[in-house]
Protein backbone atom coordinates (compact mmCIF):
# COMPACT_ATOMS: atom_id res chain seq x y z
CA UNK A 1 0.00 0.00 0.00
CA UNK A 2 1.59 3.63 -1.32
CA UNK A 3 1.17 5.65 1.44
CA UNK A 4 1.55 10.25 1.08
CA UNK A 5 4.14 12.01 3.50
CA UNK A 6 2.75 14.78 4.98
CA UNK A 7 5.17 16.57 7.54
CA UNK A 8 3.78 19.57 9.56
CA UNK A 9 6.55 19.51 11.65
CA UNK A 10 9.11 22.35 9.94
CA UNK A 11 13.06 21.15 9.99
CA UNK A 12 14.29 22.51 13.00
CA UNK A 13 14.94 20.92 16.28
CA UNK A 14 12.64 19.41 18.64
CA UNK A 15 13.17 17.87 22.43
CA UNK A 16 11.92 14.36 23.76
CA UNK A 17 9.09 15.02 26.69
CA UNK A 18 9.78 13.84 29.66
CA UNK A 19 7.36 14.20 32.63
CA UNK A 20 10.43 15.52 34.25
CA UNK A 21 9.41 19.01 32.56
CA UNK A 22 6.20 18.50 32.28
CA UNK A 23 5.66 21.41 35.03
CA UNK A 24 7.99 23.38 33.44
CA UNK A 25 7.11 23.26 29.79
CA UNK A 26 4.03 24.10 31.18
CA UNK A 27 4.71 27.38 32.88
CA UNK A 28 7.55 28.76 30.48
CA UNK A 29 6.86 27.11 27.53
CA UNK A 30 11.04 26.52 25.61
CA UNK A 31 11.54 28.14 22.58
CA UNK A 32 11.73 24.26 20.54
CA UNK A 33 9.85 23.77 17.48
CA UNK A 34 8.24 20.46 18.45
CA UNK A 35 8.33 17.67 20.71
CA UNK A 36 8.50 14.20 20.90
CA UNK A 37 6.90 11.64 23.05
CA UNK A 38 6.64 7.73 23.59
CA UNK A 39 2.69 6.98 23.12
CA UNK A 40 2.81 4.24 25.31
CA UNK A 41 3.05 6.36 28.22
CA UNK A 42 -0.58 7.91 27.43
CA UNK A 43 -2.57 4.36 26.96
CA UNK A 44 -4.32 5.38 29.82
CA UNK A 45 -8.42 6.34 29.50
CA UNK A 46 -7.48 9.64 31.38
CA UNK A 47 -5.59 10.91 34.23
CA UNK A 48 -2.66 13.92 34.37
CA UNK A 49 -0.47 12.70 31.33
CA UNK A 50 -3.18 12.77 28.95
CA UNK A 51 -4.58 16.16 30.31
CA UNK A 52 -0.89 17.89 30.09
CA UNK A 53 -0.63 16.65 26.76
CA UNK A 54 -3.92 17.83 25.60
CA UNK A 55 -2.51 21.19 26.55
CA UNK A 56 0.84 20.83 24.98
CA UNK A 57 -0.54 19.33 21.80
CA UNK A 58 -2.27 22.89 21.48
CA UNK A 59 0.78 24.67 21.76
CA UNK A 60 3.71 22.11 19.67
CA UNK A 61 3.58 20.13 16.62
CA UNK A 62 4.00 16.48 18.50
CA UNK A 63 5.99 13.38 17.19
CA UNK A 64 5.55 9.74 18.57
CA UNK A 65 8.34 7.60 18.76
CA UNK A 66 6.98 4.12 19.94
CA UNK A 67 8.61 1.22 21.94
CA UNK A 68 6.52 -1.48 22.06
CA UNK A 69 5.59 -2.60 18.71
CA UNK A 70 8.24 -5.49 18.50
CA UNK A 71 8.40 -5.10 14.52
CA UNK A 72 10.97 -8.00 13.94
CA UNK A 73 9.50 -9.97 16.39
CA UNK A 74 7.89 -13.37 15.12
CA UNK A 75 5.07 -12.79 17.84
CA UNK A 76 1.95 -12.26 16.17
CA UNK A 77 1.55 -8.14 15.93
CA UNK A 78 -0.35 -7.03 19.39
CA UNK A 79 -3.78 -5.73 18.18
CA UNK A 80 -4.61 -4.59 21.39
CA UNK A 81 -2.09 -2.62 21.47
CA UNK A 82 -2.37 -1.47 17.70
CA UNK A 83 -5.68 -0.32 18.82
CA UNK A 84 -4.58 2.05 21.50
CA UNK A 85 -2.17 3.30 19.52
CA UNK A 86 -4.39 4.39 16.76
CA UNK A 87 -7.03 5.90 19.08
CA UNK A 88 -4.06 7.89 20.54
CA UNK A 89 -2.88 8.88 16.51
CA UNK A 90 -6.58 10.06 15.81
CA UNK A 91 -7.08 11.96 19.04
CA UNK A 92 -3.52 14.31 18.61
CA UNK A 93 -2.49 14.13 15.23
CA UNK A 94 0.94 13.54 15.62
CA UNK A 95 3.10 14.56 12.42
CA UNK A 96 5.51 11.31 12.85
CA UNK A 97 4.88 8.23 13.99
CA UNK A 98 7.74 5.91 14.38
CA UNK A 99 9.45 2.33 15.75
CA UNK A 100 12.56 0.72 16.25
CA UNK A 101 13.83 -1.69 13.74
CA UNK A 102 14.35 -4.25 16.38
CA UNK A 103 12.67 -7.41 18.27
CA UNK A 104 11.73 -7.22 22.09
CA UNK A 105 9.40 -10.41 22.53
CA UNK A 106 8.73 -14.09 21.71
CA UNK A 107 6.27 -16.20 23.19
CA UNK A 108 4.43 -13.44 24.61
CA UNK A 109 7.16 -12.00 26.95
CA UNK A 110 9.12 -8.65 26.62
CA UNK A 111 12.77 -7.55 26.99
CA UNK A 112 13.38 -4.36 28.71
CA UNK A 113 15.63 -4.15 25.19
CA UNK A 114 15.55 -3.57 21.33
CA UNK A 115 17.72 -6.15 20.18
CA UNK A 116 18.74 -6.67 16.48
CA UNK A 117 17.58 -8.51 13.86
CA UNK A 118 20.09 -10.55 11.54
CA UNK A 119 20.18 -8.62 8.50
CA UNK A 120 19.21 -11.59 5.63
CA UNK A 121 16.38 -11.88 3.20
CA UNK A 122 14.37 -14.21 5.13
CA UNK A 123 14.53 -11.36 7.92
CA UNK A 124 13.74 -8.92 5.43
CA UNK A 125 10.65 -10.35 4.28
CA UNK A 126 9.11 -11.41 7.84
CA UNK A 127 9.74 -7.24 8.98
CA UNK A 128 8.41 -5.36 5.69
CA UNK A 129 5.47 -8.12 5.99
CA UNK A 130 4.93 -6.77 9.35
CA UNK A 131 5.44 -3.30 8.65
CA UNK A 132 2.58 -3.43 6.33
CA UNK A 133 0.25 -5.31 8.44
CA UNK A 134 0.96 -2.34 10.78
CA UNK A 135 0.80 0.83 8.02
CA UNK A 136 -2.48 -0.83 7.03
CA UNK A 137 -4.38 -0.61 10.58
CA UNK A 138 -2.82 3.00 11.03
CA UNK A 139 -3.54 4.46 7.72
CA UNK A 140 -0.15 6.05 7.63
CA UNK A 141 3.34 5.37 6.68
CA UNK A 142 5.76 4.84 9.91
CA UNK A 143 8.88 5.98 10.63
CA UNK A 144 11.46 3.20 11.64
CA UNK A 145 14.66 3.71 13.63
CA UNK A 146 18.07 1.85 12.89
CA UNK A 147 19.16 1.09 16.36
CA UNK A 148 22.46 0.24 18.25
CA UNK A 149 23.24 -3.22 19.38
CA UNK A 150 26.32 -5.25 21.06
CA UNK A 151 26.73 -7.79 18.98
CA UNK A 152 26.33 -9.16 15.80
CA UNK A 153 24.98 -12.37 13.63
CA UNK A 154 26.91 -14.60 11.86
CA UNK A 155 24.00 -15.28 9.16
CA UNK A 156 23.64 -11.29 8.40
CA UNK A 157 24.69 -11.12 4.54
CA UNK A 158 22.67 -7.33 3.74
CA UNK A 159 24.99 -4.21 4.74
CA UNK A 160 22.92 -2.56 7.69
CA UNK A 161 22.47 0.56 6.15
CA UNK A 162 21.32 -1.60 2.80
CA UNK A 163 18.95 -2.91 4.78
CA UNK A 164 17.19 -0.59 6.60
CA UNK A 165 17.39 1.51 3.14
CA UNK A 166 15.33 -2.02 1.53
CA UNK A 167 12.43 -1.94 4.22
CA UNK A 168 12.00 1.65 3.28
CA UNK A 169 11.68 1.11 -0.33
CA UNK A 170 9.64 -2.17 -0.18
CA UNK A 171 6.91 -1.05 2.35
CA UNK A 172 6.61 2.97 1.93
CA UNK A 173 7.82 3.43 5.32
CA UNK A 174 10.15 6.15 6.12
CA UNK A 175 13.55 6.39 7.57
CA UNK A 176 14.41 7.77 11.49
CA UNK A 177 17.84 8.59 11.22
CA UNK A 178 19.24 7.74 14.55
CA UNK A 179 23.19 9.47 14.32
CA UNK A 180 24.10 8.89 17.71
CA UNK A 181 23.85 5.09 17.16
CA UNK A 182 24.97 5.03 13.72
CA UNK A 183 28.07 6.00 15.54
CA UNK A 184 27.87 3.82 18.51
CA UNK A 185 27.57 0.95 16.43
CA UNK A 186 30.59 2.25 14.09
CA UNK A 187 32.66 2.51 17.21
CA UNK A 188 31.92 -0.49 18.93
CA UNK A 189 32.51 -2.81 15.90
CA UNK A 190 35.17 -0.50 13.91
CA UNK A 191 33.43 0.49 11.05
CA UNK A 192 32.92 3.51 9.11
CA UNK A 193 29.75 5.09 9.53
CA UNK A 194 29.52 7.06 6.24
CA UNK A 195 29.74 3.35 4.36
CA UNK A 196 26.12 3.39 6.54
CA UNK A 197 24.90 6.52 5.76
CA UNK A 198 25.47 7.12 1.85
CA UNK A 199 23.27 3.33 1.55
CA UNK A 200 20.35 5.91 3.16
CA UNK A 201 18.31 7.58 0.20
CA UNK A 202 17.52 11.52 0.99
CA UNK A 203 14.23 11.27 0.64
CA UNK A 204 13.48 8.37 2.59
CA UNK A 205 14.93 10.34 5.76
CA UNK A 206 12.18 12.28 7.82
CA UNK A 207 13.30 12.85 10.83
CA UNK A 208 16.67 12.61 12.42
CA UNK A 209 17.77 11.83 16.22
CA UNK A 210 20.74 12.95 18.07
CA UNK A 211 21.62 11.80 21.72
CA UNK A 212 24.54 11.12 24.24
CA UNK A 213 25.96 7.81 24.73
CA UNK A 214 28.33 6.46 27.61
CA UNK A 215 31.19 4.74 28.18
CA UNK A 216 32.51 1.36 29.64
CA UNK A 217 35.85 -0.06 28.90
CA UNK A 218 35.77 -0.18 25.02
CA UNK A 219 32.52 -0.29 24.60
CA UNK A 220 30.19 2.70 23.69
CA UNK A 221 26.59 2.14 25.18
CA UNK A 222 23.62 4.30 24.12
CA UNK A 223 21.86 5.82 27.12
CA UNK A 224 20.50 8.68 26.30
CA UNK A 225 21.94 10.77 29.37
CA UNK A 226 24.74 13.02 27.96
CA UNK A 227 24.77 15.63 25.62
CA UNK A 228 25.85 14.69 21.99
CA UNK A 229 29.47 14.31 21.13
CA UNK A 230 31.37 16.29 19.06
CA UNK A 231 31.90 13.19 16.22
CA UNK A 232 28.09 12.78 16.16
CA UNK A 233 27.58 16.84 15.76
CA UNK A 234 30.18 16.02 13.00
CA UNK A 235 27.92 13.21 11.27
CA UNK A 236 25.20 15.44 11.62
CA UNK A 237 26.22 18.56 9.77
CA UNK A 238 27.38 15.91 7.22
CA UNK A 239 23.95 14.09 7.07
CA UNK A 240 22.05 17.83 6.88
CA UNK A 241 24.53 18.59 4.15
CA UNK A 242 23.99 15.55 2.35
CA UNK A 243 20.02 14.77 2.88
CA UNK A 244 18.88 18.56 3.40
CA UNK A 245 17.36 19.50 6.79
CA UNK A 246 15.24 17.61 8.47
CA UNK A 247 13.24 17.77 11.92
CA UNK A 248 15.62 17.22 14.32
CA UNK A 249 15.13 15.57 18.08
CA UNK A 250 17.34 15.87 21.21
CA UNK A 251 16.54 12.82 22.77
CA UNK A 252 17.39 12.39 26.62
CA UNK A 253 16.00 9.96 28.65
CA UNK A 254 18.69 8.91 31.78
CA UNK A 255 19.86 11.05 33.90
CA UNK A 256 17.50 13.83 33.14
CA UNK A 257 19.05 17.31 33.11
CA UNK A 258 16.92 20.53 33.59
CA UNK A 259 15.14 22.00 30.64
CA UNK A 260 17.47 24.78 29.61
CA UNK A 261 20.26 22.32 28.56
CA UNK A 262 17.93 20.06 26.14
CA UNK A 263 16.75 23.91 24.87
CA UNK A 264 20.40 24.69 24.87
CA UNK A 265 21.49 21.47 22.57
CA UNK A 266 18.17 22.50 20.14
CA UNK A 267 19.83 25.62 19.51
CA UNK A 268 22.76 24.16 18.63
CA UNK A 269 21.03 21.86 16.23
CA UNK A 270 19.05 24.77 14.52
CA UNK A 271 21.99 26.64 14.38
CA UNK A 272 23.73 23.87 11.84
CA UNK A 273 19.75 23.37 10.25
CA UNK A 274 19.87 27.04 10.01
CA UNK A 275 23.41 26.99 8.22
CA UNK A 276 23.00 24.51 5.57
CA UNK A 277 21.56 25.72 1.89
CA UNK A 278 20.61 22.48 0.58
CA UNK A 279 17.19 22.27 0.12
CA UNK A 280 14.80 19.30 1.78
CA UNK A 281 14.40 16.67 -0.88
Amino acid sequence: MSFQHFAPIPAQAGIGLRSHHFREILDAPPPVAWMETHPENYFGDGGVPLRVLERIRGRYPLSFHGVGLSLGSIDRIDHVHLHKLKALIDRFDPAFVSEHLSWSSVGGRFFNELLPLPSTEESLNHVCSRIDEIQNALQRPLLVENITRYLTWQDSTIPEGEFIATVSRRTGCGILLDLNNVYVNAVNFHMDPFEFLEAIPAAAVWEIHLAGFDRFGRWLIDTHGETVCPEVWGLFQWAIHHYGPRPTLIEWDTNMPPLSVLVDQAQQADMILGGCHVAAS
